[in-house]
């Protein structure tokens, strides 16, 4: 599947963690003509097989970043502080991080002050330890509706994703992007709007077009659910 649109050129895509999410962004960016590098916390030999599947290349976290103009970070949330300082030495100039993390206290990360104390949105939190602006996007999608669920602009049954950040540049890098994906967008404000789309709210995995993205980001409460508070 394929929804190039008449503008857009291949790109350079750094990809770091190859789960569910990362390895579907690999196959369906690398299938649109996209340079993609891949990169996971076991190292570039546990990723030949998704090397030979895709074209990725495999690389350290260490180097999944140079030369990309778009970066994403996709790995458990309570692991985005061990990741490498410098980690975006060498990106491109004016490069976008997407961020697809969740928090989820219970089941994998563990209490996290800045987000339970402080009252930050995980998004803002991982800007933090990052030290770059993030775009939050992807973090409610299924991972098979990323291979499964693409079409192409103006089809009636089109899927919407929400995209938060505060970077309007780097957002419409972001969102045009996932059009050319098969997706379509919401701008879902700033980071500190970000909670709109965290897990337990009305967005958050929800499959359904622009009108009722937009109404579940307006339903959404600020109080986490039981579920997800540390």
């Amino acid at each position: 599947m394929r929804f190039r649109t008449h503008w857009s050129a291949p790109m350079k895509i750094g990809i770091i963690g190859a789960g569910n999410i990362g390895g579907n962004l690999t196959r369906r960016l690398t299938a649109l003509g996209h340079q993609v590098s891949v990169a996971n916390s076991r190292g570039p030999q546990t990723l030949t097989a998704l090397a030979q599947e895709t074209g990725a290349t495999p690389v350290t976290v260490a180097e999944a970043a140079r030369g990309a103009e778009v970066v994403v970070v996709t790995v458990p949330l309570k692991n985005v502080p061990d990741l490498p300082s410098g980690l975006f030495d060498g990106a491109a100039d004016g490069f976008a991080v997407i961020d697809t993390c969740n928090y989820y206290p219970q089941r994998r990360d563990g209490r996290i002050a800045g987000i339970e104390d402080e009252g930050l949105t995980e998004s803002r939190w991982t800007e933090g330890r990052l030290g770059h602006p993030v775009v939050k996007a992807f973090n409610g999608t299924f991972a098979e509706d990323i291979l499964s669920k693409p079409l192409p602009a103006g089809s009636p049954d089109r899927m919407a994703l929400p995209v938060a950040a505060d970077d309007e540049a780097a957002k419409k890098v972001v969102r045009a992007l996932i059009d050319e994906l098969g997706f379509d967008t919401v701008d879902a404000g700033g980071l500190d709007d970000s909670w709109r789309q965290q897990p337990g709210t009305p967005v958050y995995g929800l499959r359904a077009g622009v009108d009722a993205v937009v109404k579940a980001l307006a339903e959404a409460s600020p109080e986490r659910t039981a579920e997800f508070r540390g």
